[in-house]
């Protein structure tokens, strides 16, 4: 099975956490019809609410890319920047075994 698997996790500034988690959280509805878009979860650990995690399937990579290129996403990157505390580091791109719940 070939799958573009990206995992990793945004820090936003003190008291930004939730609204950087609201954008990532609309990003995932836009992306939800997105060409080989399998998989776009976010998620936060409540102990430590100012980092944001990302999980993502696609079909390629080059499909993810694609969603980047989306005008609504590209509005919302813009808006999570300034909640970002420091540059945003790439997910981690792991390599994808399988596993229930994704074909």
């Amino acid at each position: 099975m070939s799958k573009y698997f990206l995992h990793g996790s945004l820090n936003a500034i003190e008291g930004k956490g939730g609204e950087l988690a609201d954008l990532l959280l609309e990003a995932s509805r836009l992306v939800a019809d997105a060409k080989g878009c399998s998989l776009y979860l976010i998620s936060i650990d409540e102990k430590v609410p100012e980092t944001v995690w990302v999980t993502e399937v696609w079909d390629t990579k080059e499909d993810h890319e694609n969603s980047l290129k989306i005008e609504a996403v590209r509005s919302l990157i813009s808006k999570a920047v300034p909640l970002l505390a420091g540059q945003p580091q790439r997910g981690h791109e792991l390599s994808f075994l399988g596993g229930h719940g994704i074909s």
